[in-house]
């Protein structure tokens, strides 16, 4: 199976995809030059319980959607990346109705950057998300508060991940 990254730019997919991965899917010169991602980037990622998916990291800069958009098209489920510091923003609405249109029906949020934000502003954010989500495909979905800085909360995110991933291949 499939997976992808989606989410406003700079709020952390690709360094989420590291961490779960352990690999850099920035590998363009000019990606690594100006610290963004711009053509998709793919990584193998094993789960928890040894299942085996491929993680698609998008582009989230409004100028590259094109590139989004081909590398979420086929993926089972996806990984809404939203800034715990930002909240959600522009490309991040216009990354989740891409996905809705394309017929994307899992997903998980990784609420990035908490290390950014006291306990309060978590927990706002988490619910301005989930008001947010309620309408649409990731209206059930887990909101993980997790940070690439320090690690916090990235085993607890695998895990969570693991357990959608399962729940998808089933």
């Amino acid at each position: 199976m499939m997976v992808c990254t989606a989410g406003h730019v700079d709020h952390g997919k690709t360094s989420l995809v590291k961490w779960l991965t352990g690999c850099e899917t920035d590998v363009l010169k000019e990606e690594k030059e100006r610290g963004m991602t711009i053509e998709p980037g793919f990584a193998p990622c094993s789960t928890a319980a040894g299942a085996s998916v491929g993680i698609t990291d998008v582009p989230g800069h409004e100028k590259f959607v094109h590139h989004m958009v081909a590398g979420v098209s086929g993926v089972g489920m996806c990984i809404l990346v939203i800034a715990a510091d930002d909240g959600i923003m522009p490309q991040t609405i216009e990354h989740f109705q891409i996905m809705e249109l394309l017929g994307v029906e899992r997903g998980v949020v990784a609420l990035t950057k908490m290390d950014l934000v006291d306990a309060a502003t978590l927990e706002r954010r988490i619910a301005e998300i989930r008001a947010w989500l309620a309408a649409g495909f990731l209206k059930d979905a887990p909101i993980c508060p997790v940070s690439s800085f320090t690690g916090d909360g990235i085993l607890e995110f695998h895990r969570i991940f693991s357990e959608a991933v399962n729940a998808a291949v089933r």
